[in-house]
């Protein structure tokens, strides 16, 4: 593990978050957990550790500065990817990652017991039937669906104010276009995954029309 922490210390500046030895040691027991657990059960294609370190940890973490309020939900979040690795740099948040798939929260649901993450739960609900109160300030997904899907699924959970935040790989020029009406996307913006050469946007869409000209 000395290699993954090694990734770590170097990479997590590059996303604005300080190296702390204890942050650095939380991501790394969470990798080895879901390495152990990908042997048996397919979390990720993703089988090396130290690929691991950019390609989840550090792309889960470009969207830190995009959140906005105190209570963030994790959409299909699978292995507990962004909402993990958020929530272990955001202890004043509280995140709730949702997923259907049972296996995966089970995965998810060990995780956050082994890390002692008290401000996050794990929840094995499609979103469409989640009925969450309080809703939520920021609901987030990482290369889950279009951008009209997720708001089609997701956009009954986002509080009055609140955001969808959008994880996505090239610019979704496109999908932006084909919001549902009385969505839209208030900001697009580049990200950059330290190590990773490959384009990656945050999507921030809010209710609201498009301002006419």
């Amino acid at each position: 593990m000395a290699i993954v922490e090694d990734l770590l210390r170097d990479g997590l500046p590059g996303v604005g978050v300080p190296p702390d030895e204890t942050l650095v040691a939380a991501f790394a027991s969470y990798l080895r957990l879901l390495a152990e657990w990908n042997e048996n059960i397919n979390l990720t294609g993703i089988r090396e550790l130290a690929d691991m370190v950019p390609l989840h940890i550090l792309d889960s973490l470009t969207a830190r500065p995009f959140l906005t309020g105190q209570r963030i939900v994790d959409v299909g979040c699978g292995a507990g990817l962004p909402g993990i690795p958020l929530a272990l740099t955001e202890p004043a948040r509280h995140f709730t990652l949702v997923d259907g798939t049972l296996k995966k929260i089970r995965f998810v649901q060990q995780a956050i017991a082994d890390l002692g993450l008290a401000n996050a739960e794990a929840l094995h609900v499609r979103i469409e039937d989640h009925k969450p109160v309080p809703l939520y300030d920021t609901v987030i997904c990482r290369a889950l669906s279009s951008l009209p899907d997720f708001v089609r699924r997701a956009g009954g959970v986002v509080a009055p104010g609140g955001q969808l935040l959008a994880m996505k790989g090239k610019l979704p020029a496109d999908e932006i276009k084909a919001l549902p009406k009385g969505w839209r996307a208030s900001a697009v913006t580049p990200v950059k995954i330290p190590g990773v050469d490959a384009e990656r946007h945050i999507v921030q869409i809010v209710r609201g029309q498009l301002a006419r000209k």
